[in-house]
């Protein structure tokens, strides 16, 4: 539940919360955010005076210059500011780590700047059997589609083979995934580990399909483009050799224009052509 006005709440329970346009921070997710906003320097700055942790939660509509508590998902991330620097257009750029997922109890609009009270979501275990196996399962379907998508350095892999933590991994495929934002806030969204790889190995399959598709259709019209460029070079050859022949007129010897398409060294296919011609 969002609140306008300051609920009775320990202040150690608020932190300074950061509006987010296009973009949804994962744990373990280490971003850098560009930051215009009056209000969204200022919750920096709180964030980072207090040494503490900031709440980054995405927007509903990036549209929204002035967005107010009804225009911000109720599941965040929590997150350390590593870097802070302010750039001469008076924009700031910060580097952040994500650390929990957290549910946005109530948000305070305190006029300079958003402040929440927040309940961290503790990481489930993924240790067991079953979250092992769907991991090793979903680390062969992105190695798949990290083949098919040449957007993506392969290099991710050795990144990704690293992380034995079910969870984590999850979450660090799904921010490399190009989907839209509803679809990463809805793996945020997902707490239980099991389900969250779920959700993300069909998220992965519909990707490679797609991809799949892509990569028939620019094969298809790979070899539209190939025969025609190769229907194209032959027709110019003919015409050269007809014109060379002095085709029309009156007394070519046919032994004479055998010799010349012989002498062209014409490939076989425009060769074809040239003695049909």
């Amino acid at each position: 539940m969002f609140e306008q006005d300051t609920p009775n709440l320990p202040v150690n329970n608020l932190h300074p919360l950061l509006p987010l346009r296009d973009v949804v921070v994962f744990p373990h997710m280490v971003i850098p955010l560009f930051v215009g906003r009056a209000k969204s320097i200022k919750a920096l700055e709180s964030a980072m005076e207090a040494g503490k942790p900031i709440a980054l939660v995405a927007q509903k509509s990036a549209a929204k210059d002035d967005p107010s508590t009804d225009d911000l998902y109720s599941i965040g991330s929590m997150a350390n500011i590593l870097q802070m620097l302010k750039l001469p257009d008076g924009t700031v750029k910060v580097l952040v780590e994500g650390t929990h997922r957290a549910n946005i109890l109530h948000v305070i609009d305190a006029k300079s700047h958003f402040d929440a009270e927040v309940k961290i979501v503790p990481a489930e275990d993924g240790t067991d059997s079953e979250s092992e196996a769907m991991r090793r399962v979903l680390i062969t379907q992105f190695d798949q589609y990290v083949k098919l998508n040449k957007k993506i350095p392969p290099e991710i892999l050795t990144s990704l083979a690293g992380i034995d933590d079910a969870g984590r991994l999850a979450d660090t495929i799904a921010a490399h995934l190009p989907l839209k934002l509803e679809q990463k806030q809805e793996v945020l969204e997902i707490f239980g580990i099991r389900k969250r790889l779920d959700h993300l190995l069909g998220l992965l399959e519909g990707e490679i399909d797609i991809l799949q598709v892509e990569k028939r259709i620019r094969g298809r019209v790979r070899r539209q483009m190939e025969k025609s460029q190769r229907e194209y070079y032959l027709n110019e050859q003919v015409k050269a050799i007809q014109k060379e022949l002095g085709e029309g007129e009156d007394g070519a010897d046919f032994e004479d224009v055998e010799k010349k398409i012989k002498a062209a060294h014409m490939p076989k296919e425009a060769r074809t052509k040239a003695e049909a011609e």
